[in-house]
């Protein structure tokens, strides 16, 4: 068990780091924006939450690659990997592509979104420096998972940190005016952000053109396929790729139309609730770096099995798959101990940074109980739902997401809310219900599918 932990640890560590940098970003853009104003504030946390939609949909999707190309990793088939990498860079693009479409048409129905009328001239433009940056995300999402998968976690954390850096940078200098730049304010926040999302992509392209990670699968990468074959990988890859970006889709939408029903209770408890949600990714994108580690193992543990092709191993794979599942939740529930403790001891340090506004600070500071209460279930759902995604069965993904998210959770969302009268409370109180009934149901079907 321990040496499994470890080879956890050592392949969630470099993803860790990268979330960890990704939420000192977050934290960076949303504090600086609450200092210049409460409206830049509640502006963000708008387009942010509406954006989350497509983001995590196009990052669901990227994932499809990364059973497919960590149980090929494991039968040592570089040829096949740069194949199907090729594949998924076209999917992803694709993916990108629609995404890119359907917030370009929901654009003019803001101001139909009920949020307040002095809001939208913030909301507008930073809508659409967002949705500039939908598909370079997906280029470098693919890449990302191909290295992901070869257990080569370390070149896309290298890459996040810089991108990072630069982001918080040009944050100071276009948020404020500082250096000589112009002070933009939100849309300063903005464009920062756009130019280290388009940076990352063409990091990670120079490097598996040029760099030695790539070299194993770049020939295949490049090679002309016969006819048939491209479309053919395509498939496979959207066959893994669709139902985790539709689970990660439906999640993300109940998320985010929580926060339009707190920008129907007013600017104050939007902005509150955008603290809340941004603290709340510190315990998300712990839970995530493991759960990306647990995927990876389990789809070599799938992978030894094929490679092996012994009618008696699929017994002992589905155990290996348990075990590694089972080893990620302990090393998961360890996490999620420290992050509940930070938002417990730390709350008010926390929130501080992000506003002076004691009016916001006030209510937000009465959201640390429902924040800590859904950790369990954030992290319980996680590794189960990483670790059916490893065996590659993912359709029950879809059907979990719809009726955990979007039937009980918006449902709770809503009847918390408003006719319980418990406003933005009940709001945050509304995402232990379905992430603990998604954790059960993932639960429940991973054992199912590695059951010997």
């Amino acid at each position: 068990m321990l040496r499994r932990c470890l080879s956890i640890l050592r392949l969630a560590l470099p993803v860790l780091i990268s979330q960890v940098g990704l939420i000192l970003v977050n934290f960076a853009d949303n504090i600086m924006v609450g200092r210049y104003s409460t409206e830049a504030l509640a502006s963000a946390s708008f387009v942010i939450n509406l954006f989350n939609i497509p983001m995590l949909c196009a990052m669901g999707f990227s994932y499809g690659l990364t059973p497919l190309i960590g149980t090929l990793f494991s039968q040592g088939k570089s040829e096949r990997i740069g194949q199907t990498l090729r594949a998924g860079v076209i999917a992803n693009l694709l993916a990108g592509i629609v995404l890119t479409a359907i917030m370009a048409y929901l654009y003019k129905y803001i101001p139909r979104m009920g949020q307040p009328e002095e809001l939208l001239p913030l909301i507008r433009p930073y809508y659409l420096i967002f949705l500039s940056s939908l598909l370079p995300m997906t280029l470098f999402n693919a890449f990302a998972q191909w290295s992901y998968a070869v257990r080569n976690t370390q070149m896309p954390m290298w890459i996040l940190l810089a991108c990072n850096l630069g982001n918080i940078l040009g944050n100071y200098a276009l948020i404020f005016g500082n250096w000589g730049a112009p002070e933009l304010g939100l849309i300063g926040a903005g464009l920062s952000t756009l130019a280290a999302r388009i940076m990352a992509p063409l990091a990670i392209l120079f490097i598996f053109m040029k760099g030695k990670a790539g070299a194993p699968y770049r020939d295949a990468f490049l090679r002309r396929p016969p006819k048939g074959v491209v479309a053919k990988d395509i498939g496979n890859v959207a066959g893994t790729s669709w139902p985790v970006a539709l689970q990660m889709t439906f999640e993300t939408s109940a998320f985010s139309l929580c926060a339009v029903m707190a920008g129907w209770i007013g600017k104050v408890p939007l902005a509150a609730f955008q603290i809340i949600v941004v603290v709340g990714t510190l315990g998300f994108c712990i839970y995530y770096s493991i759960g990306t580690a647990i995927a990876v193992l389990v789809a070599n543990e799938r992978g030894k099995a094929v490679a092996d092709d012994d009618g008696g191993d699929a017994v002992s794979a589905a155990s290996r798959c348990r075990r590694v599942a089972f080893d990620g939740y302990a090393v998961m529930l360890c996490f999620a101990a420290v992050s509940s403790l930070i938002f417990i001891f730390f709350s008010k340090q926390l929130m501080g940074a992000f506003t002076t506004d004691a009016e916001v600070l006030g209510v937000a500071y009465t959201l640390v109980f429902p924040l800590v209460l859904y950790q369990l279930g954030d992290a319980t759902q996680v590794t189960f739902a990483n670790a059916l995604r490893g065996t590659s069965h993912v359709m029950p993904m879809l059907w979990i997401a719809f009726v955990s998210y979007v039937v009980f959770g918006l449902t709770s969302t809503w009847l918390l809310a408003f006719p319980c009268g418990l406003g933005v409370y009940g709001i945050v109180l509304s995402f232990s219900v379905s992430l603990f009934m998604a954790a059960a149901l993932f639960l429940n079907s991973f054992m199912r599918v590695t059951r010997s």
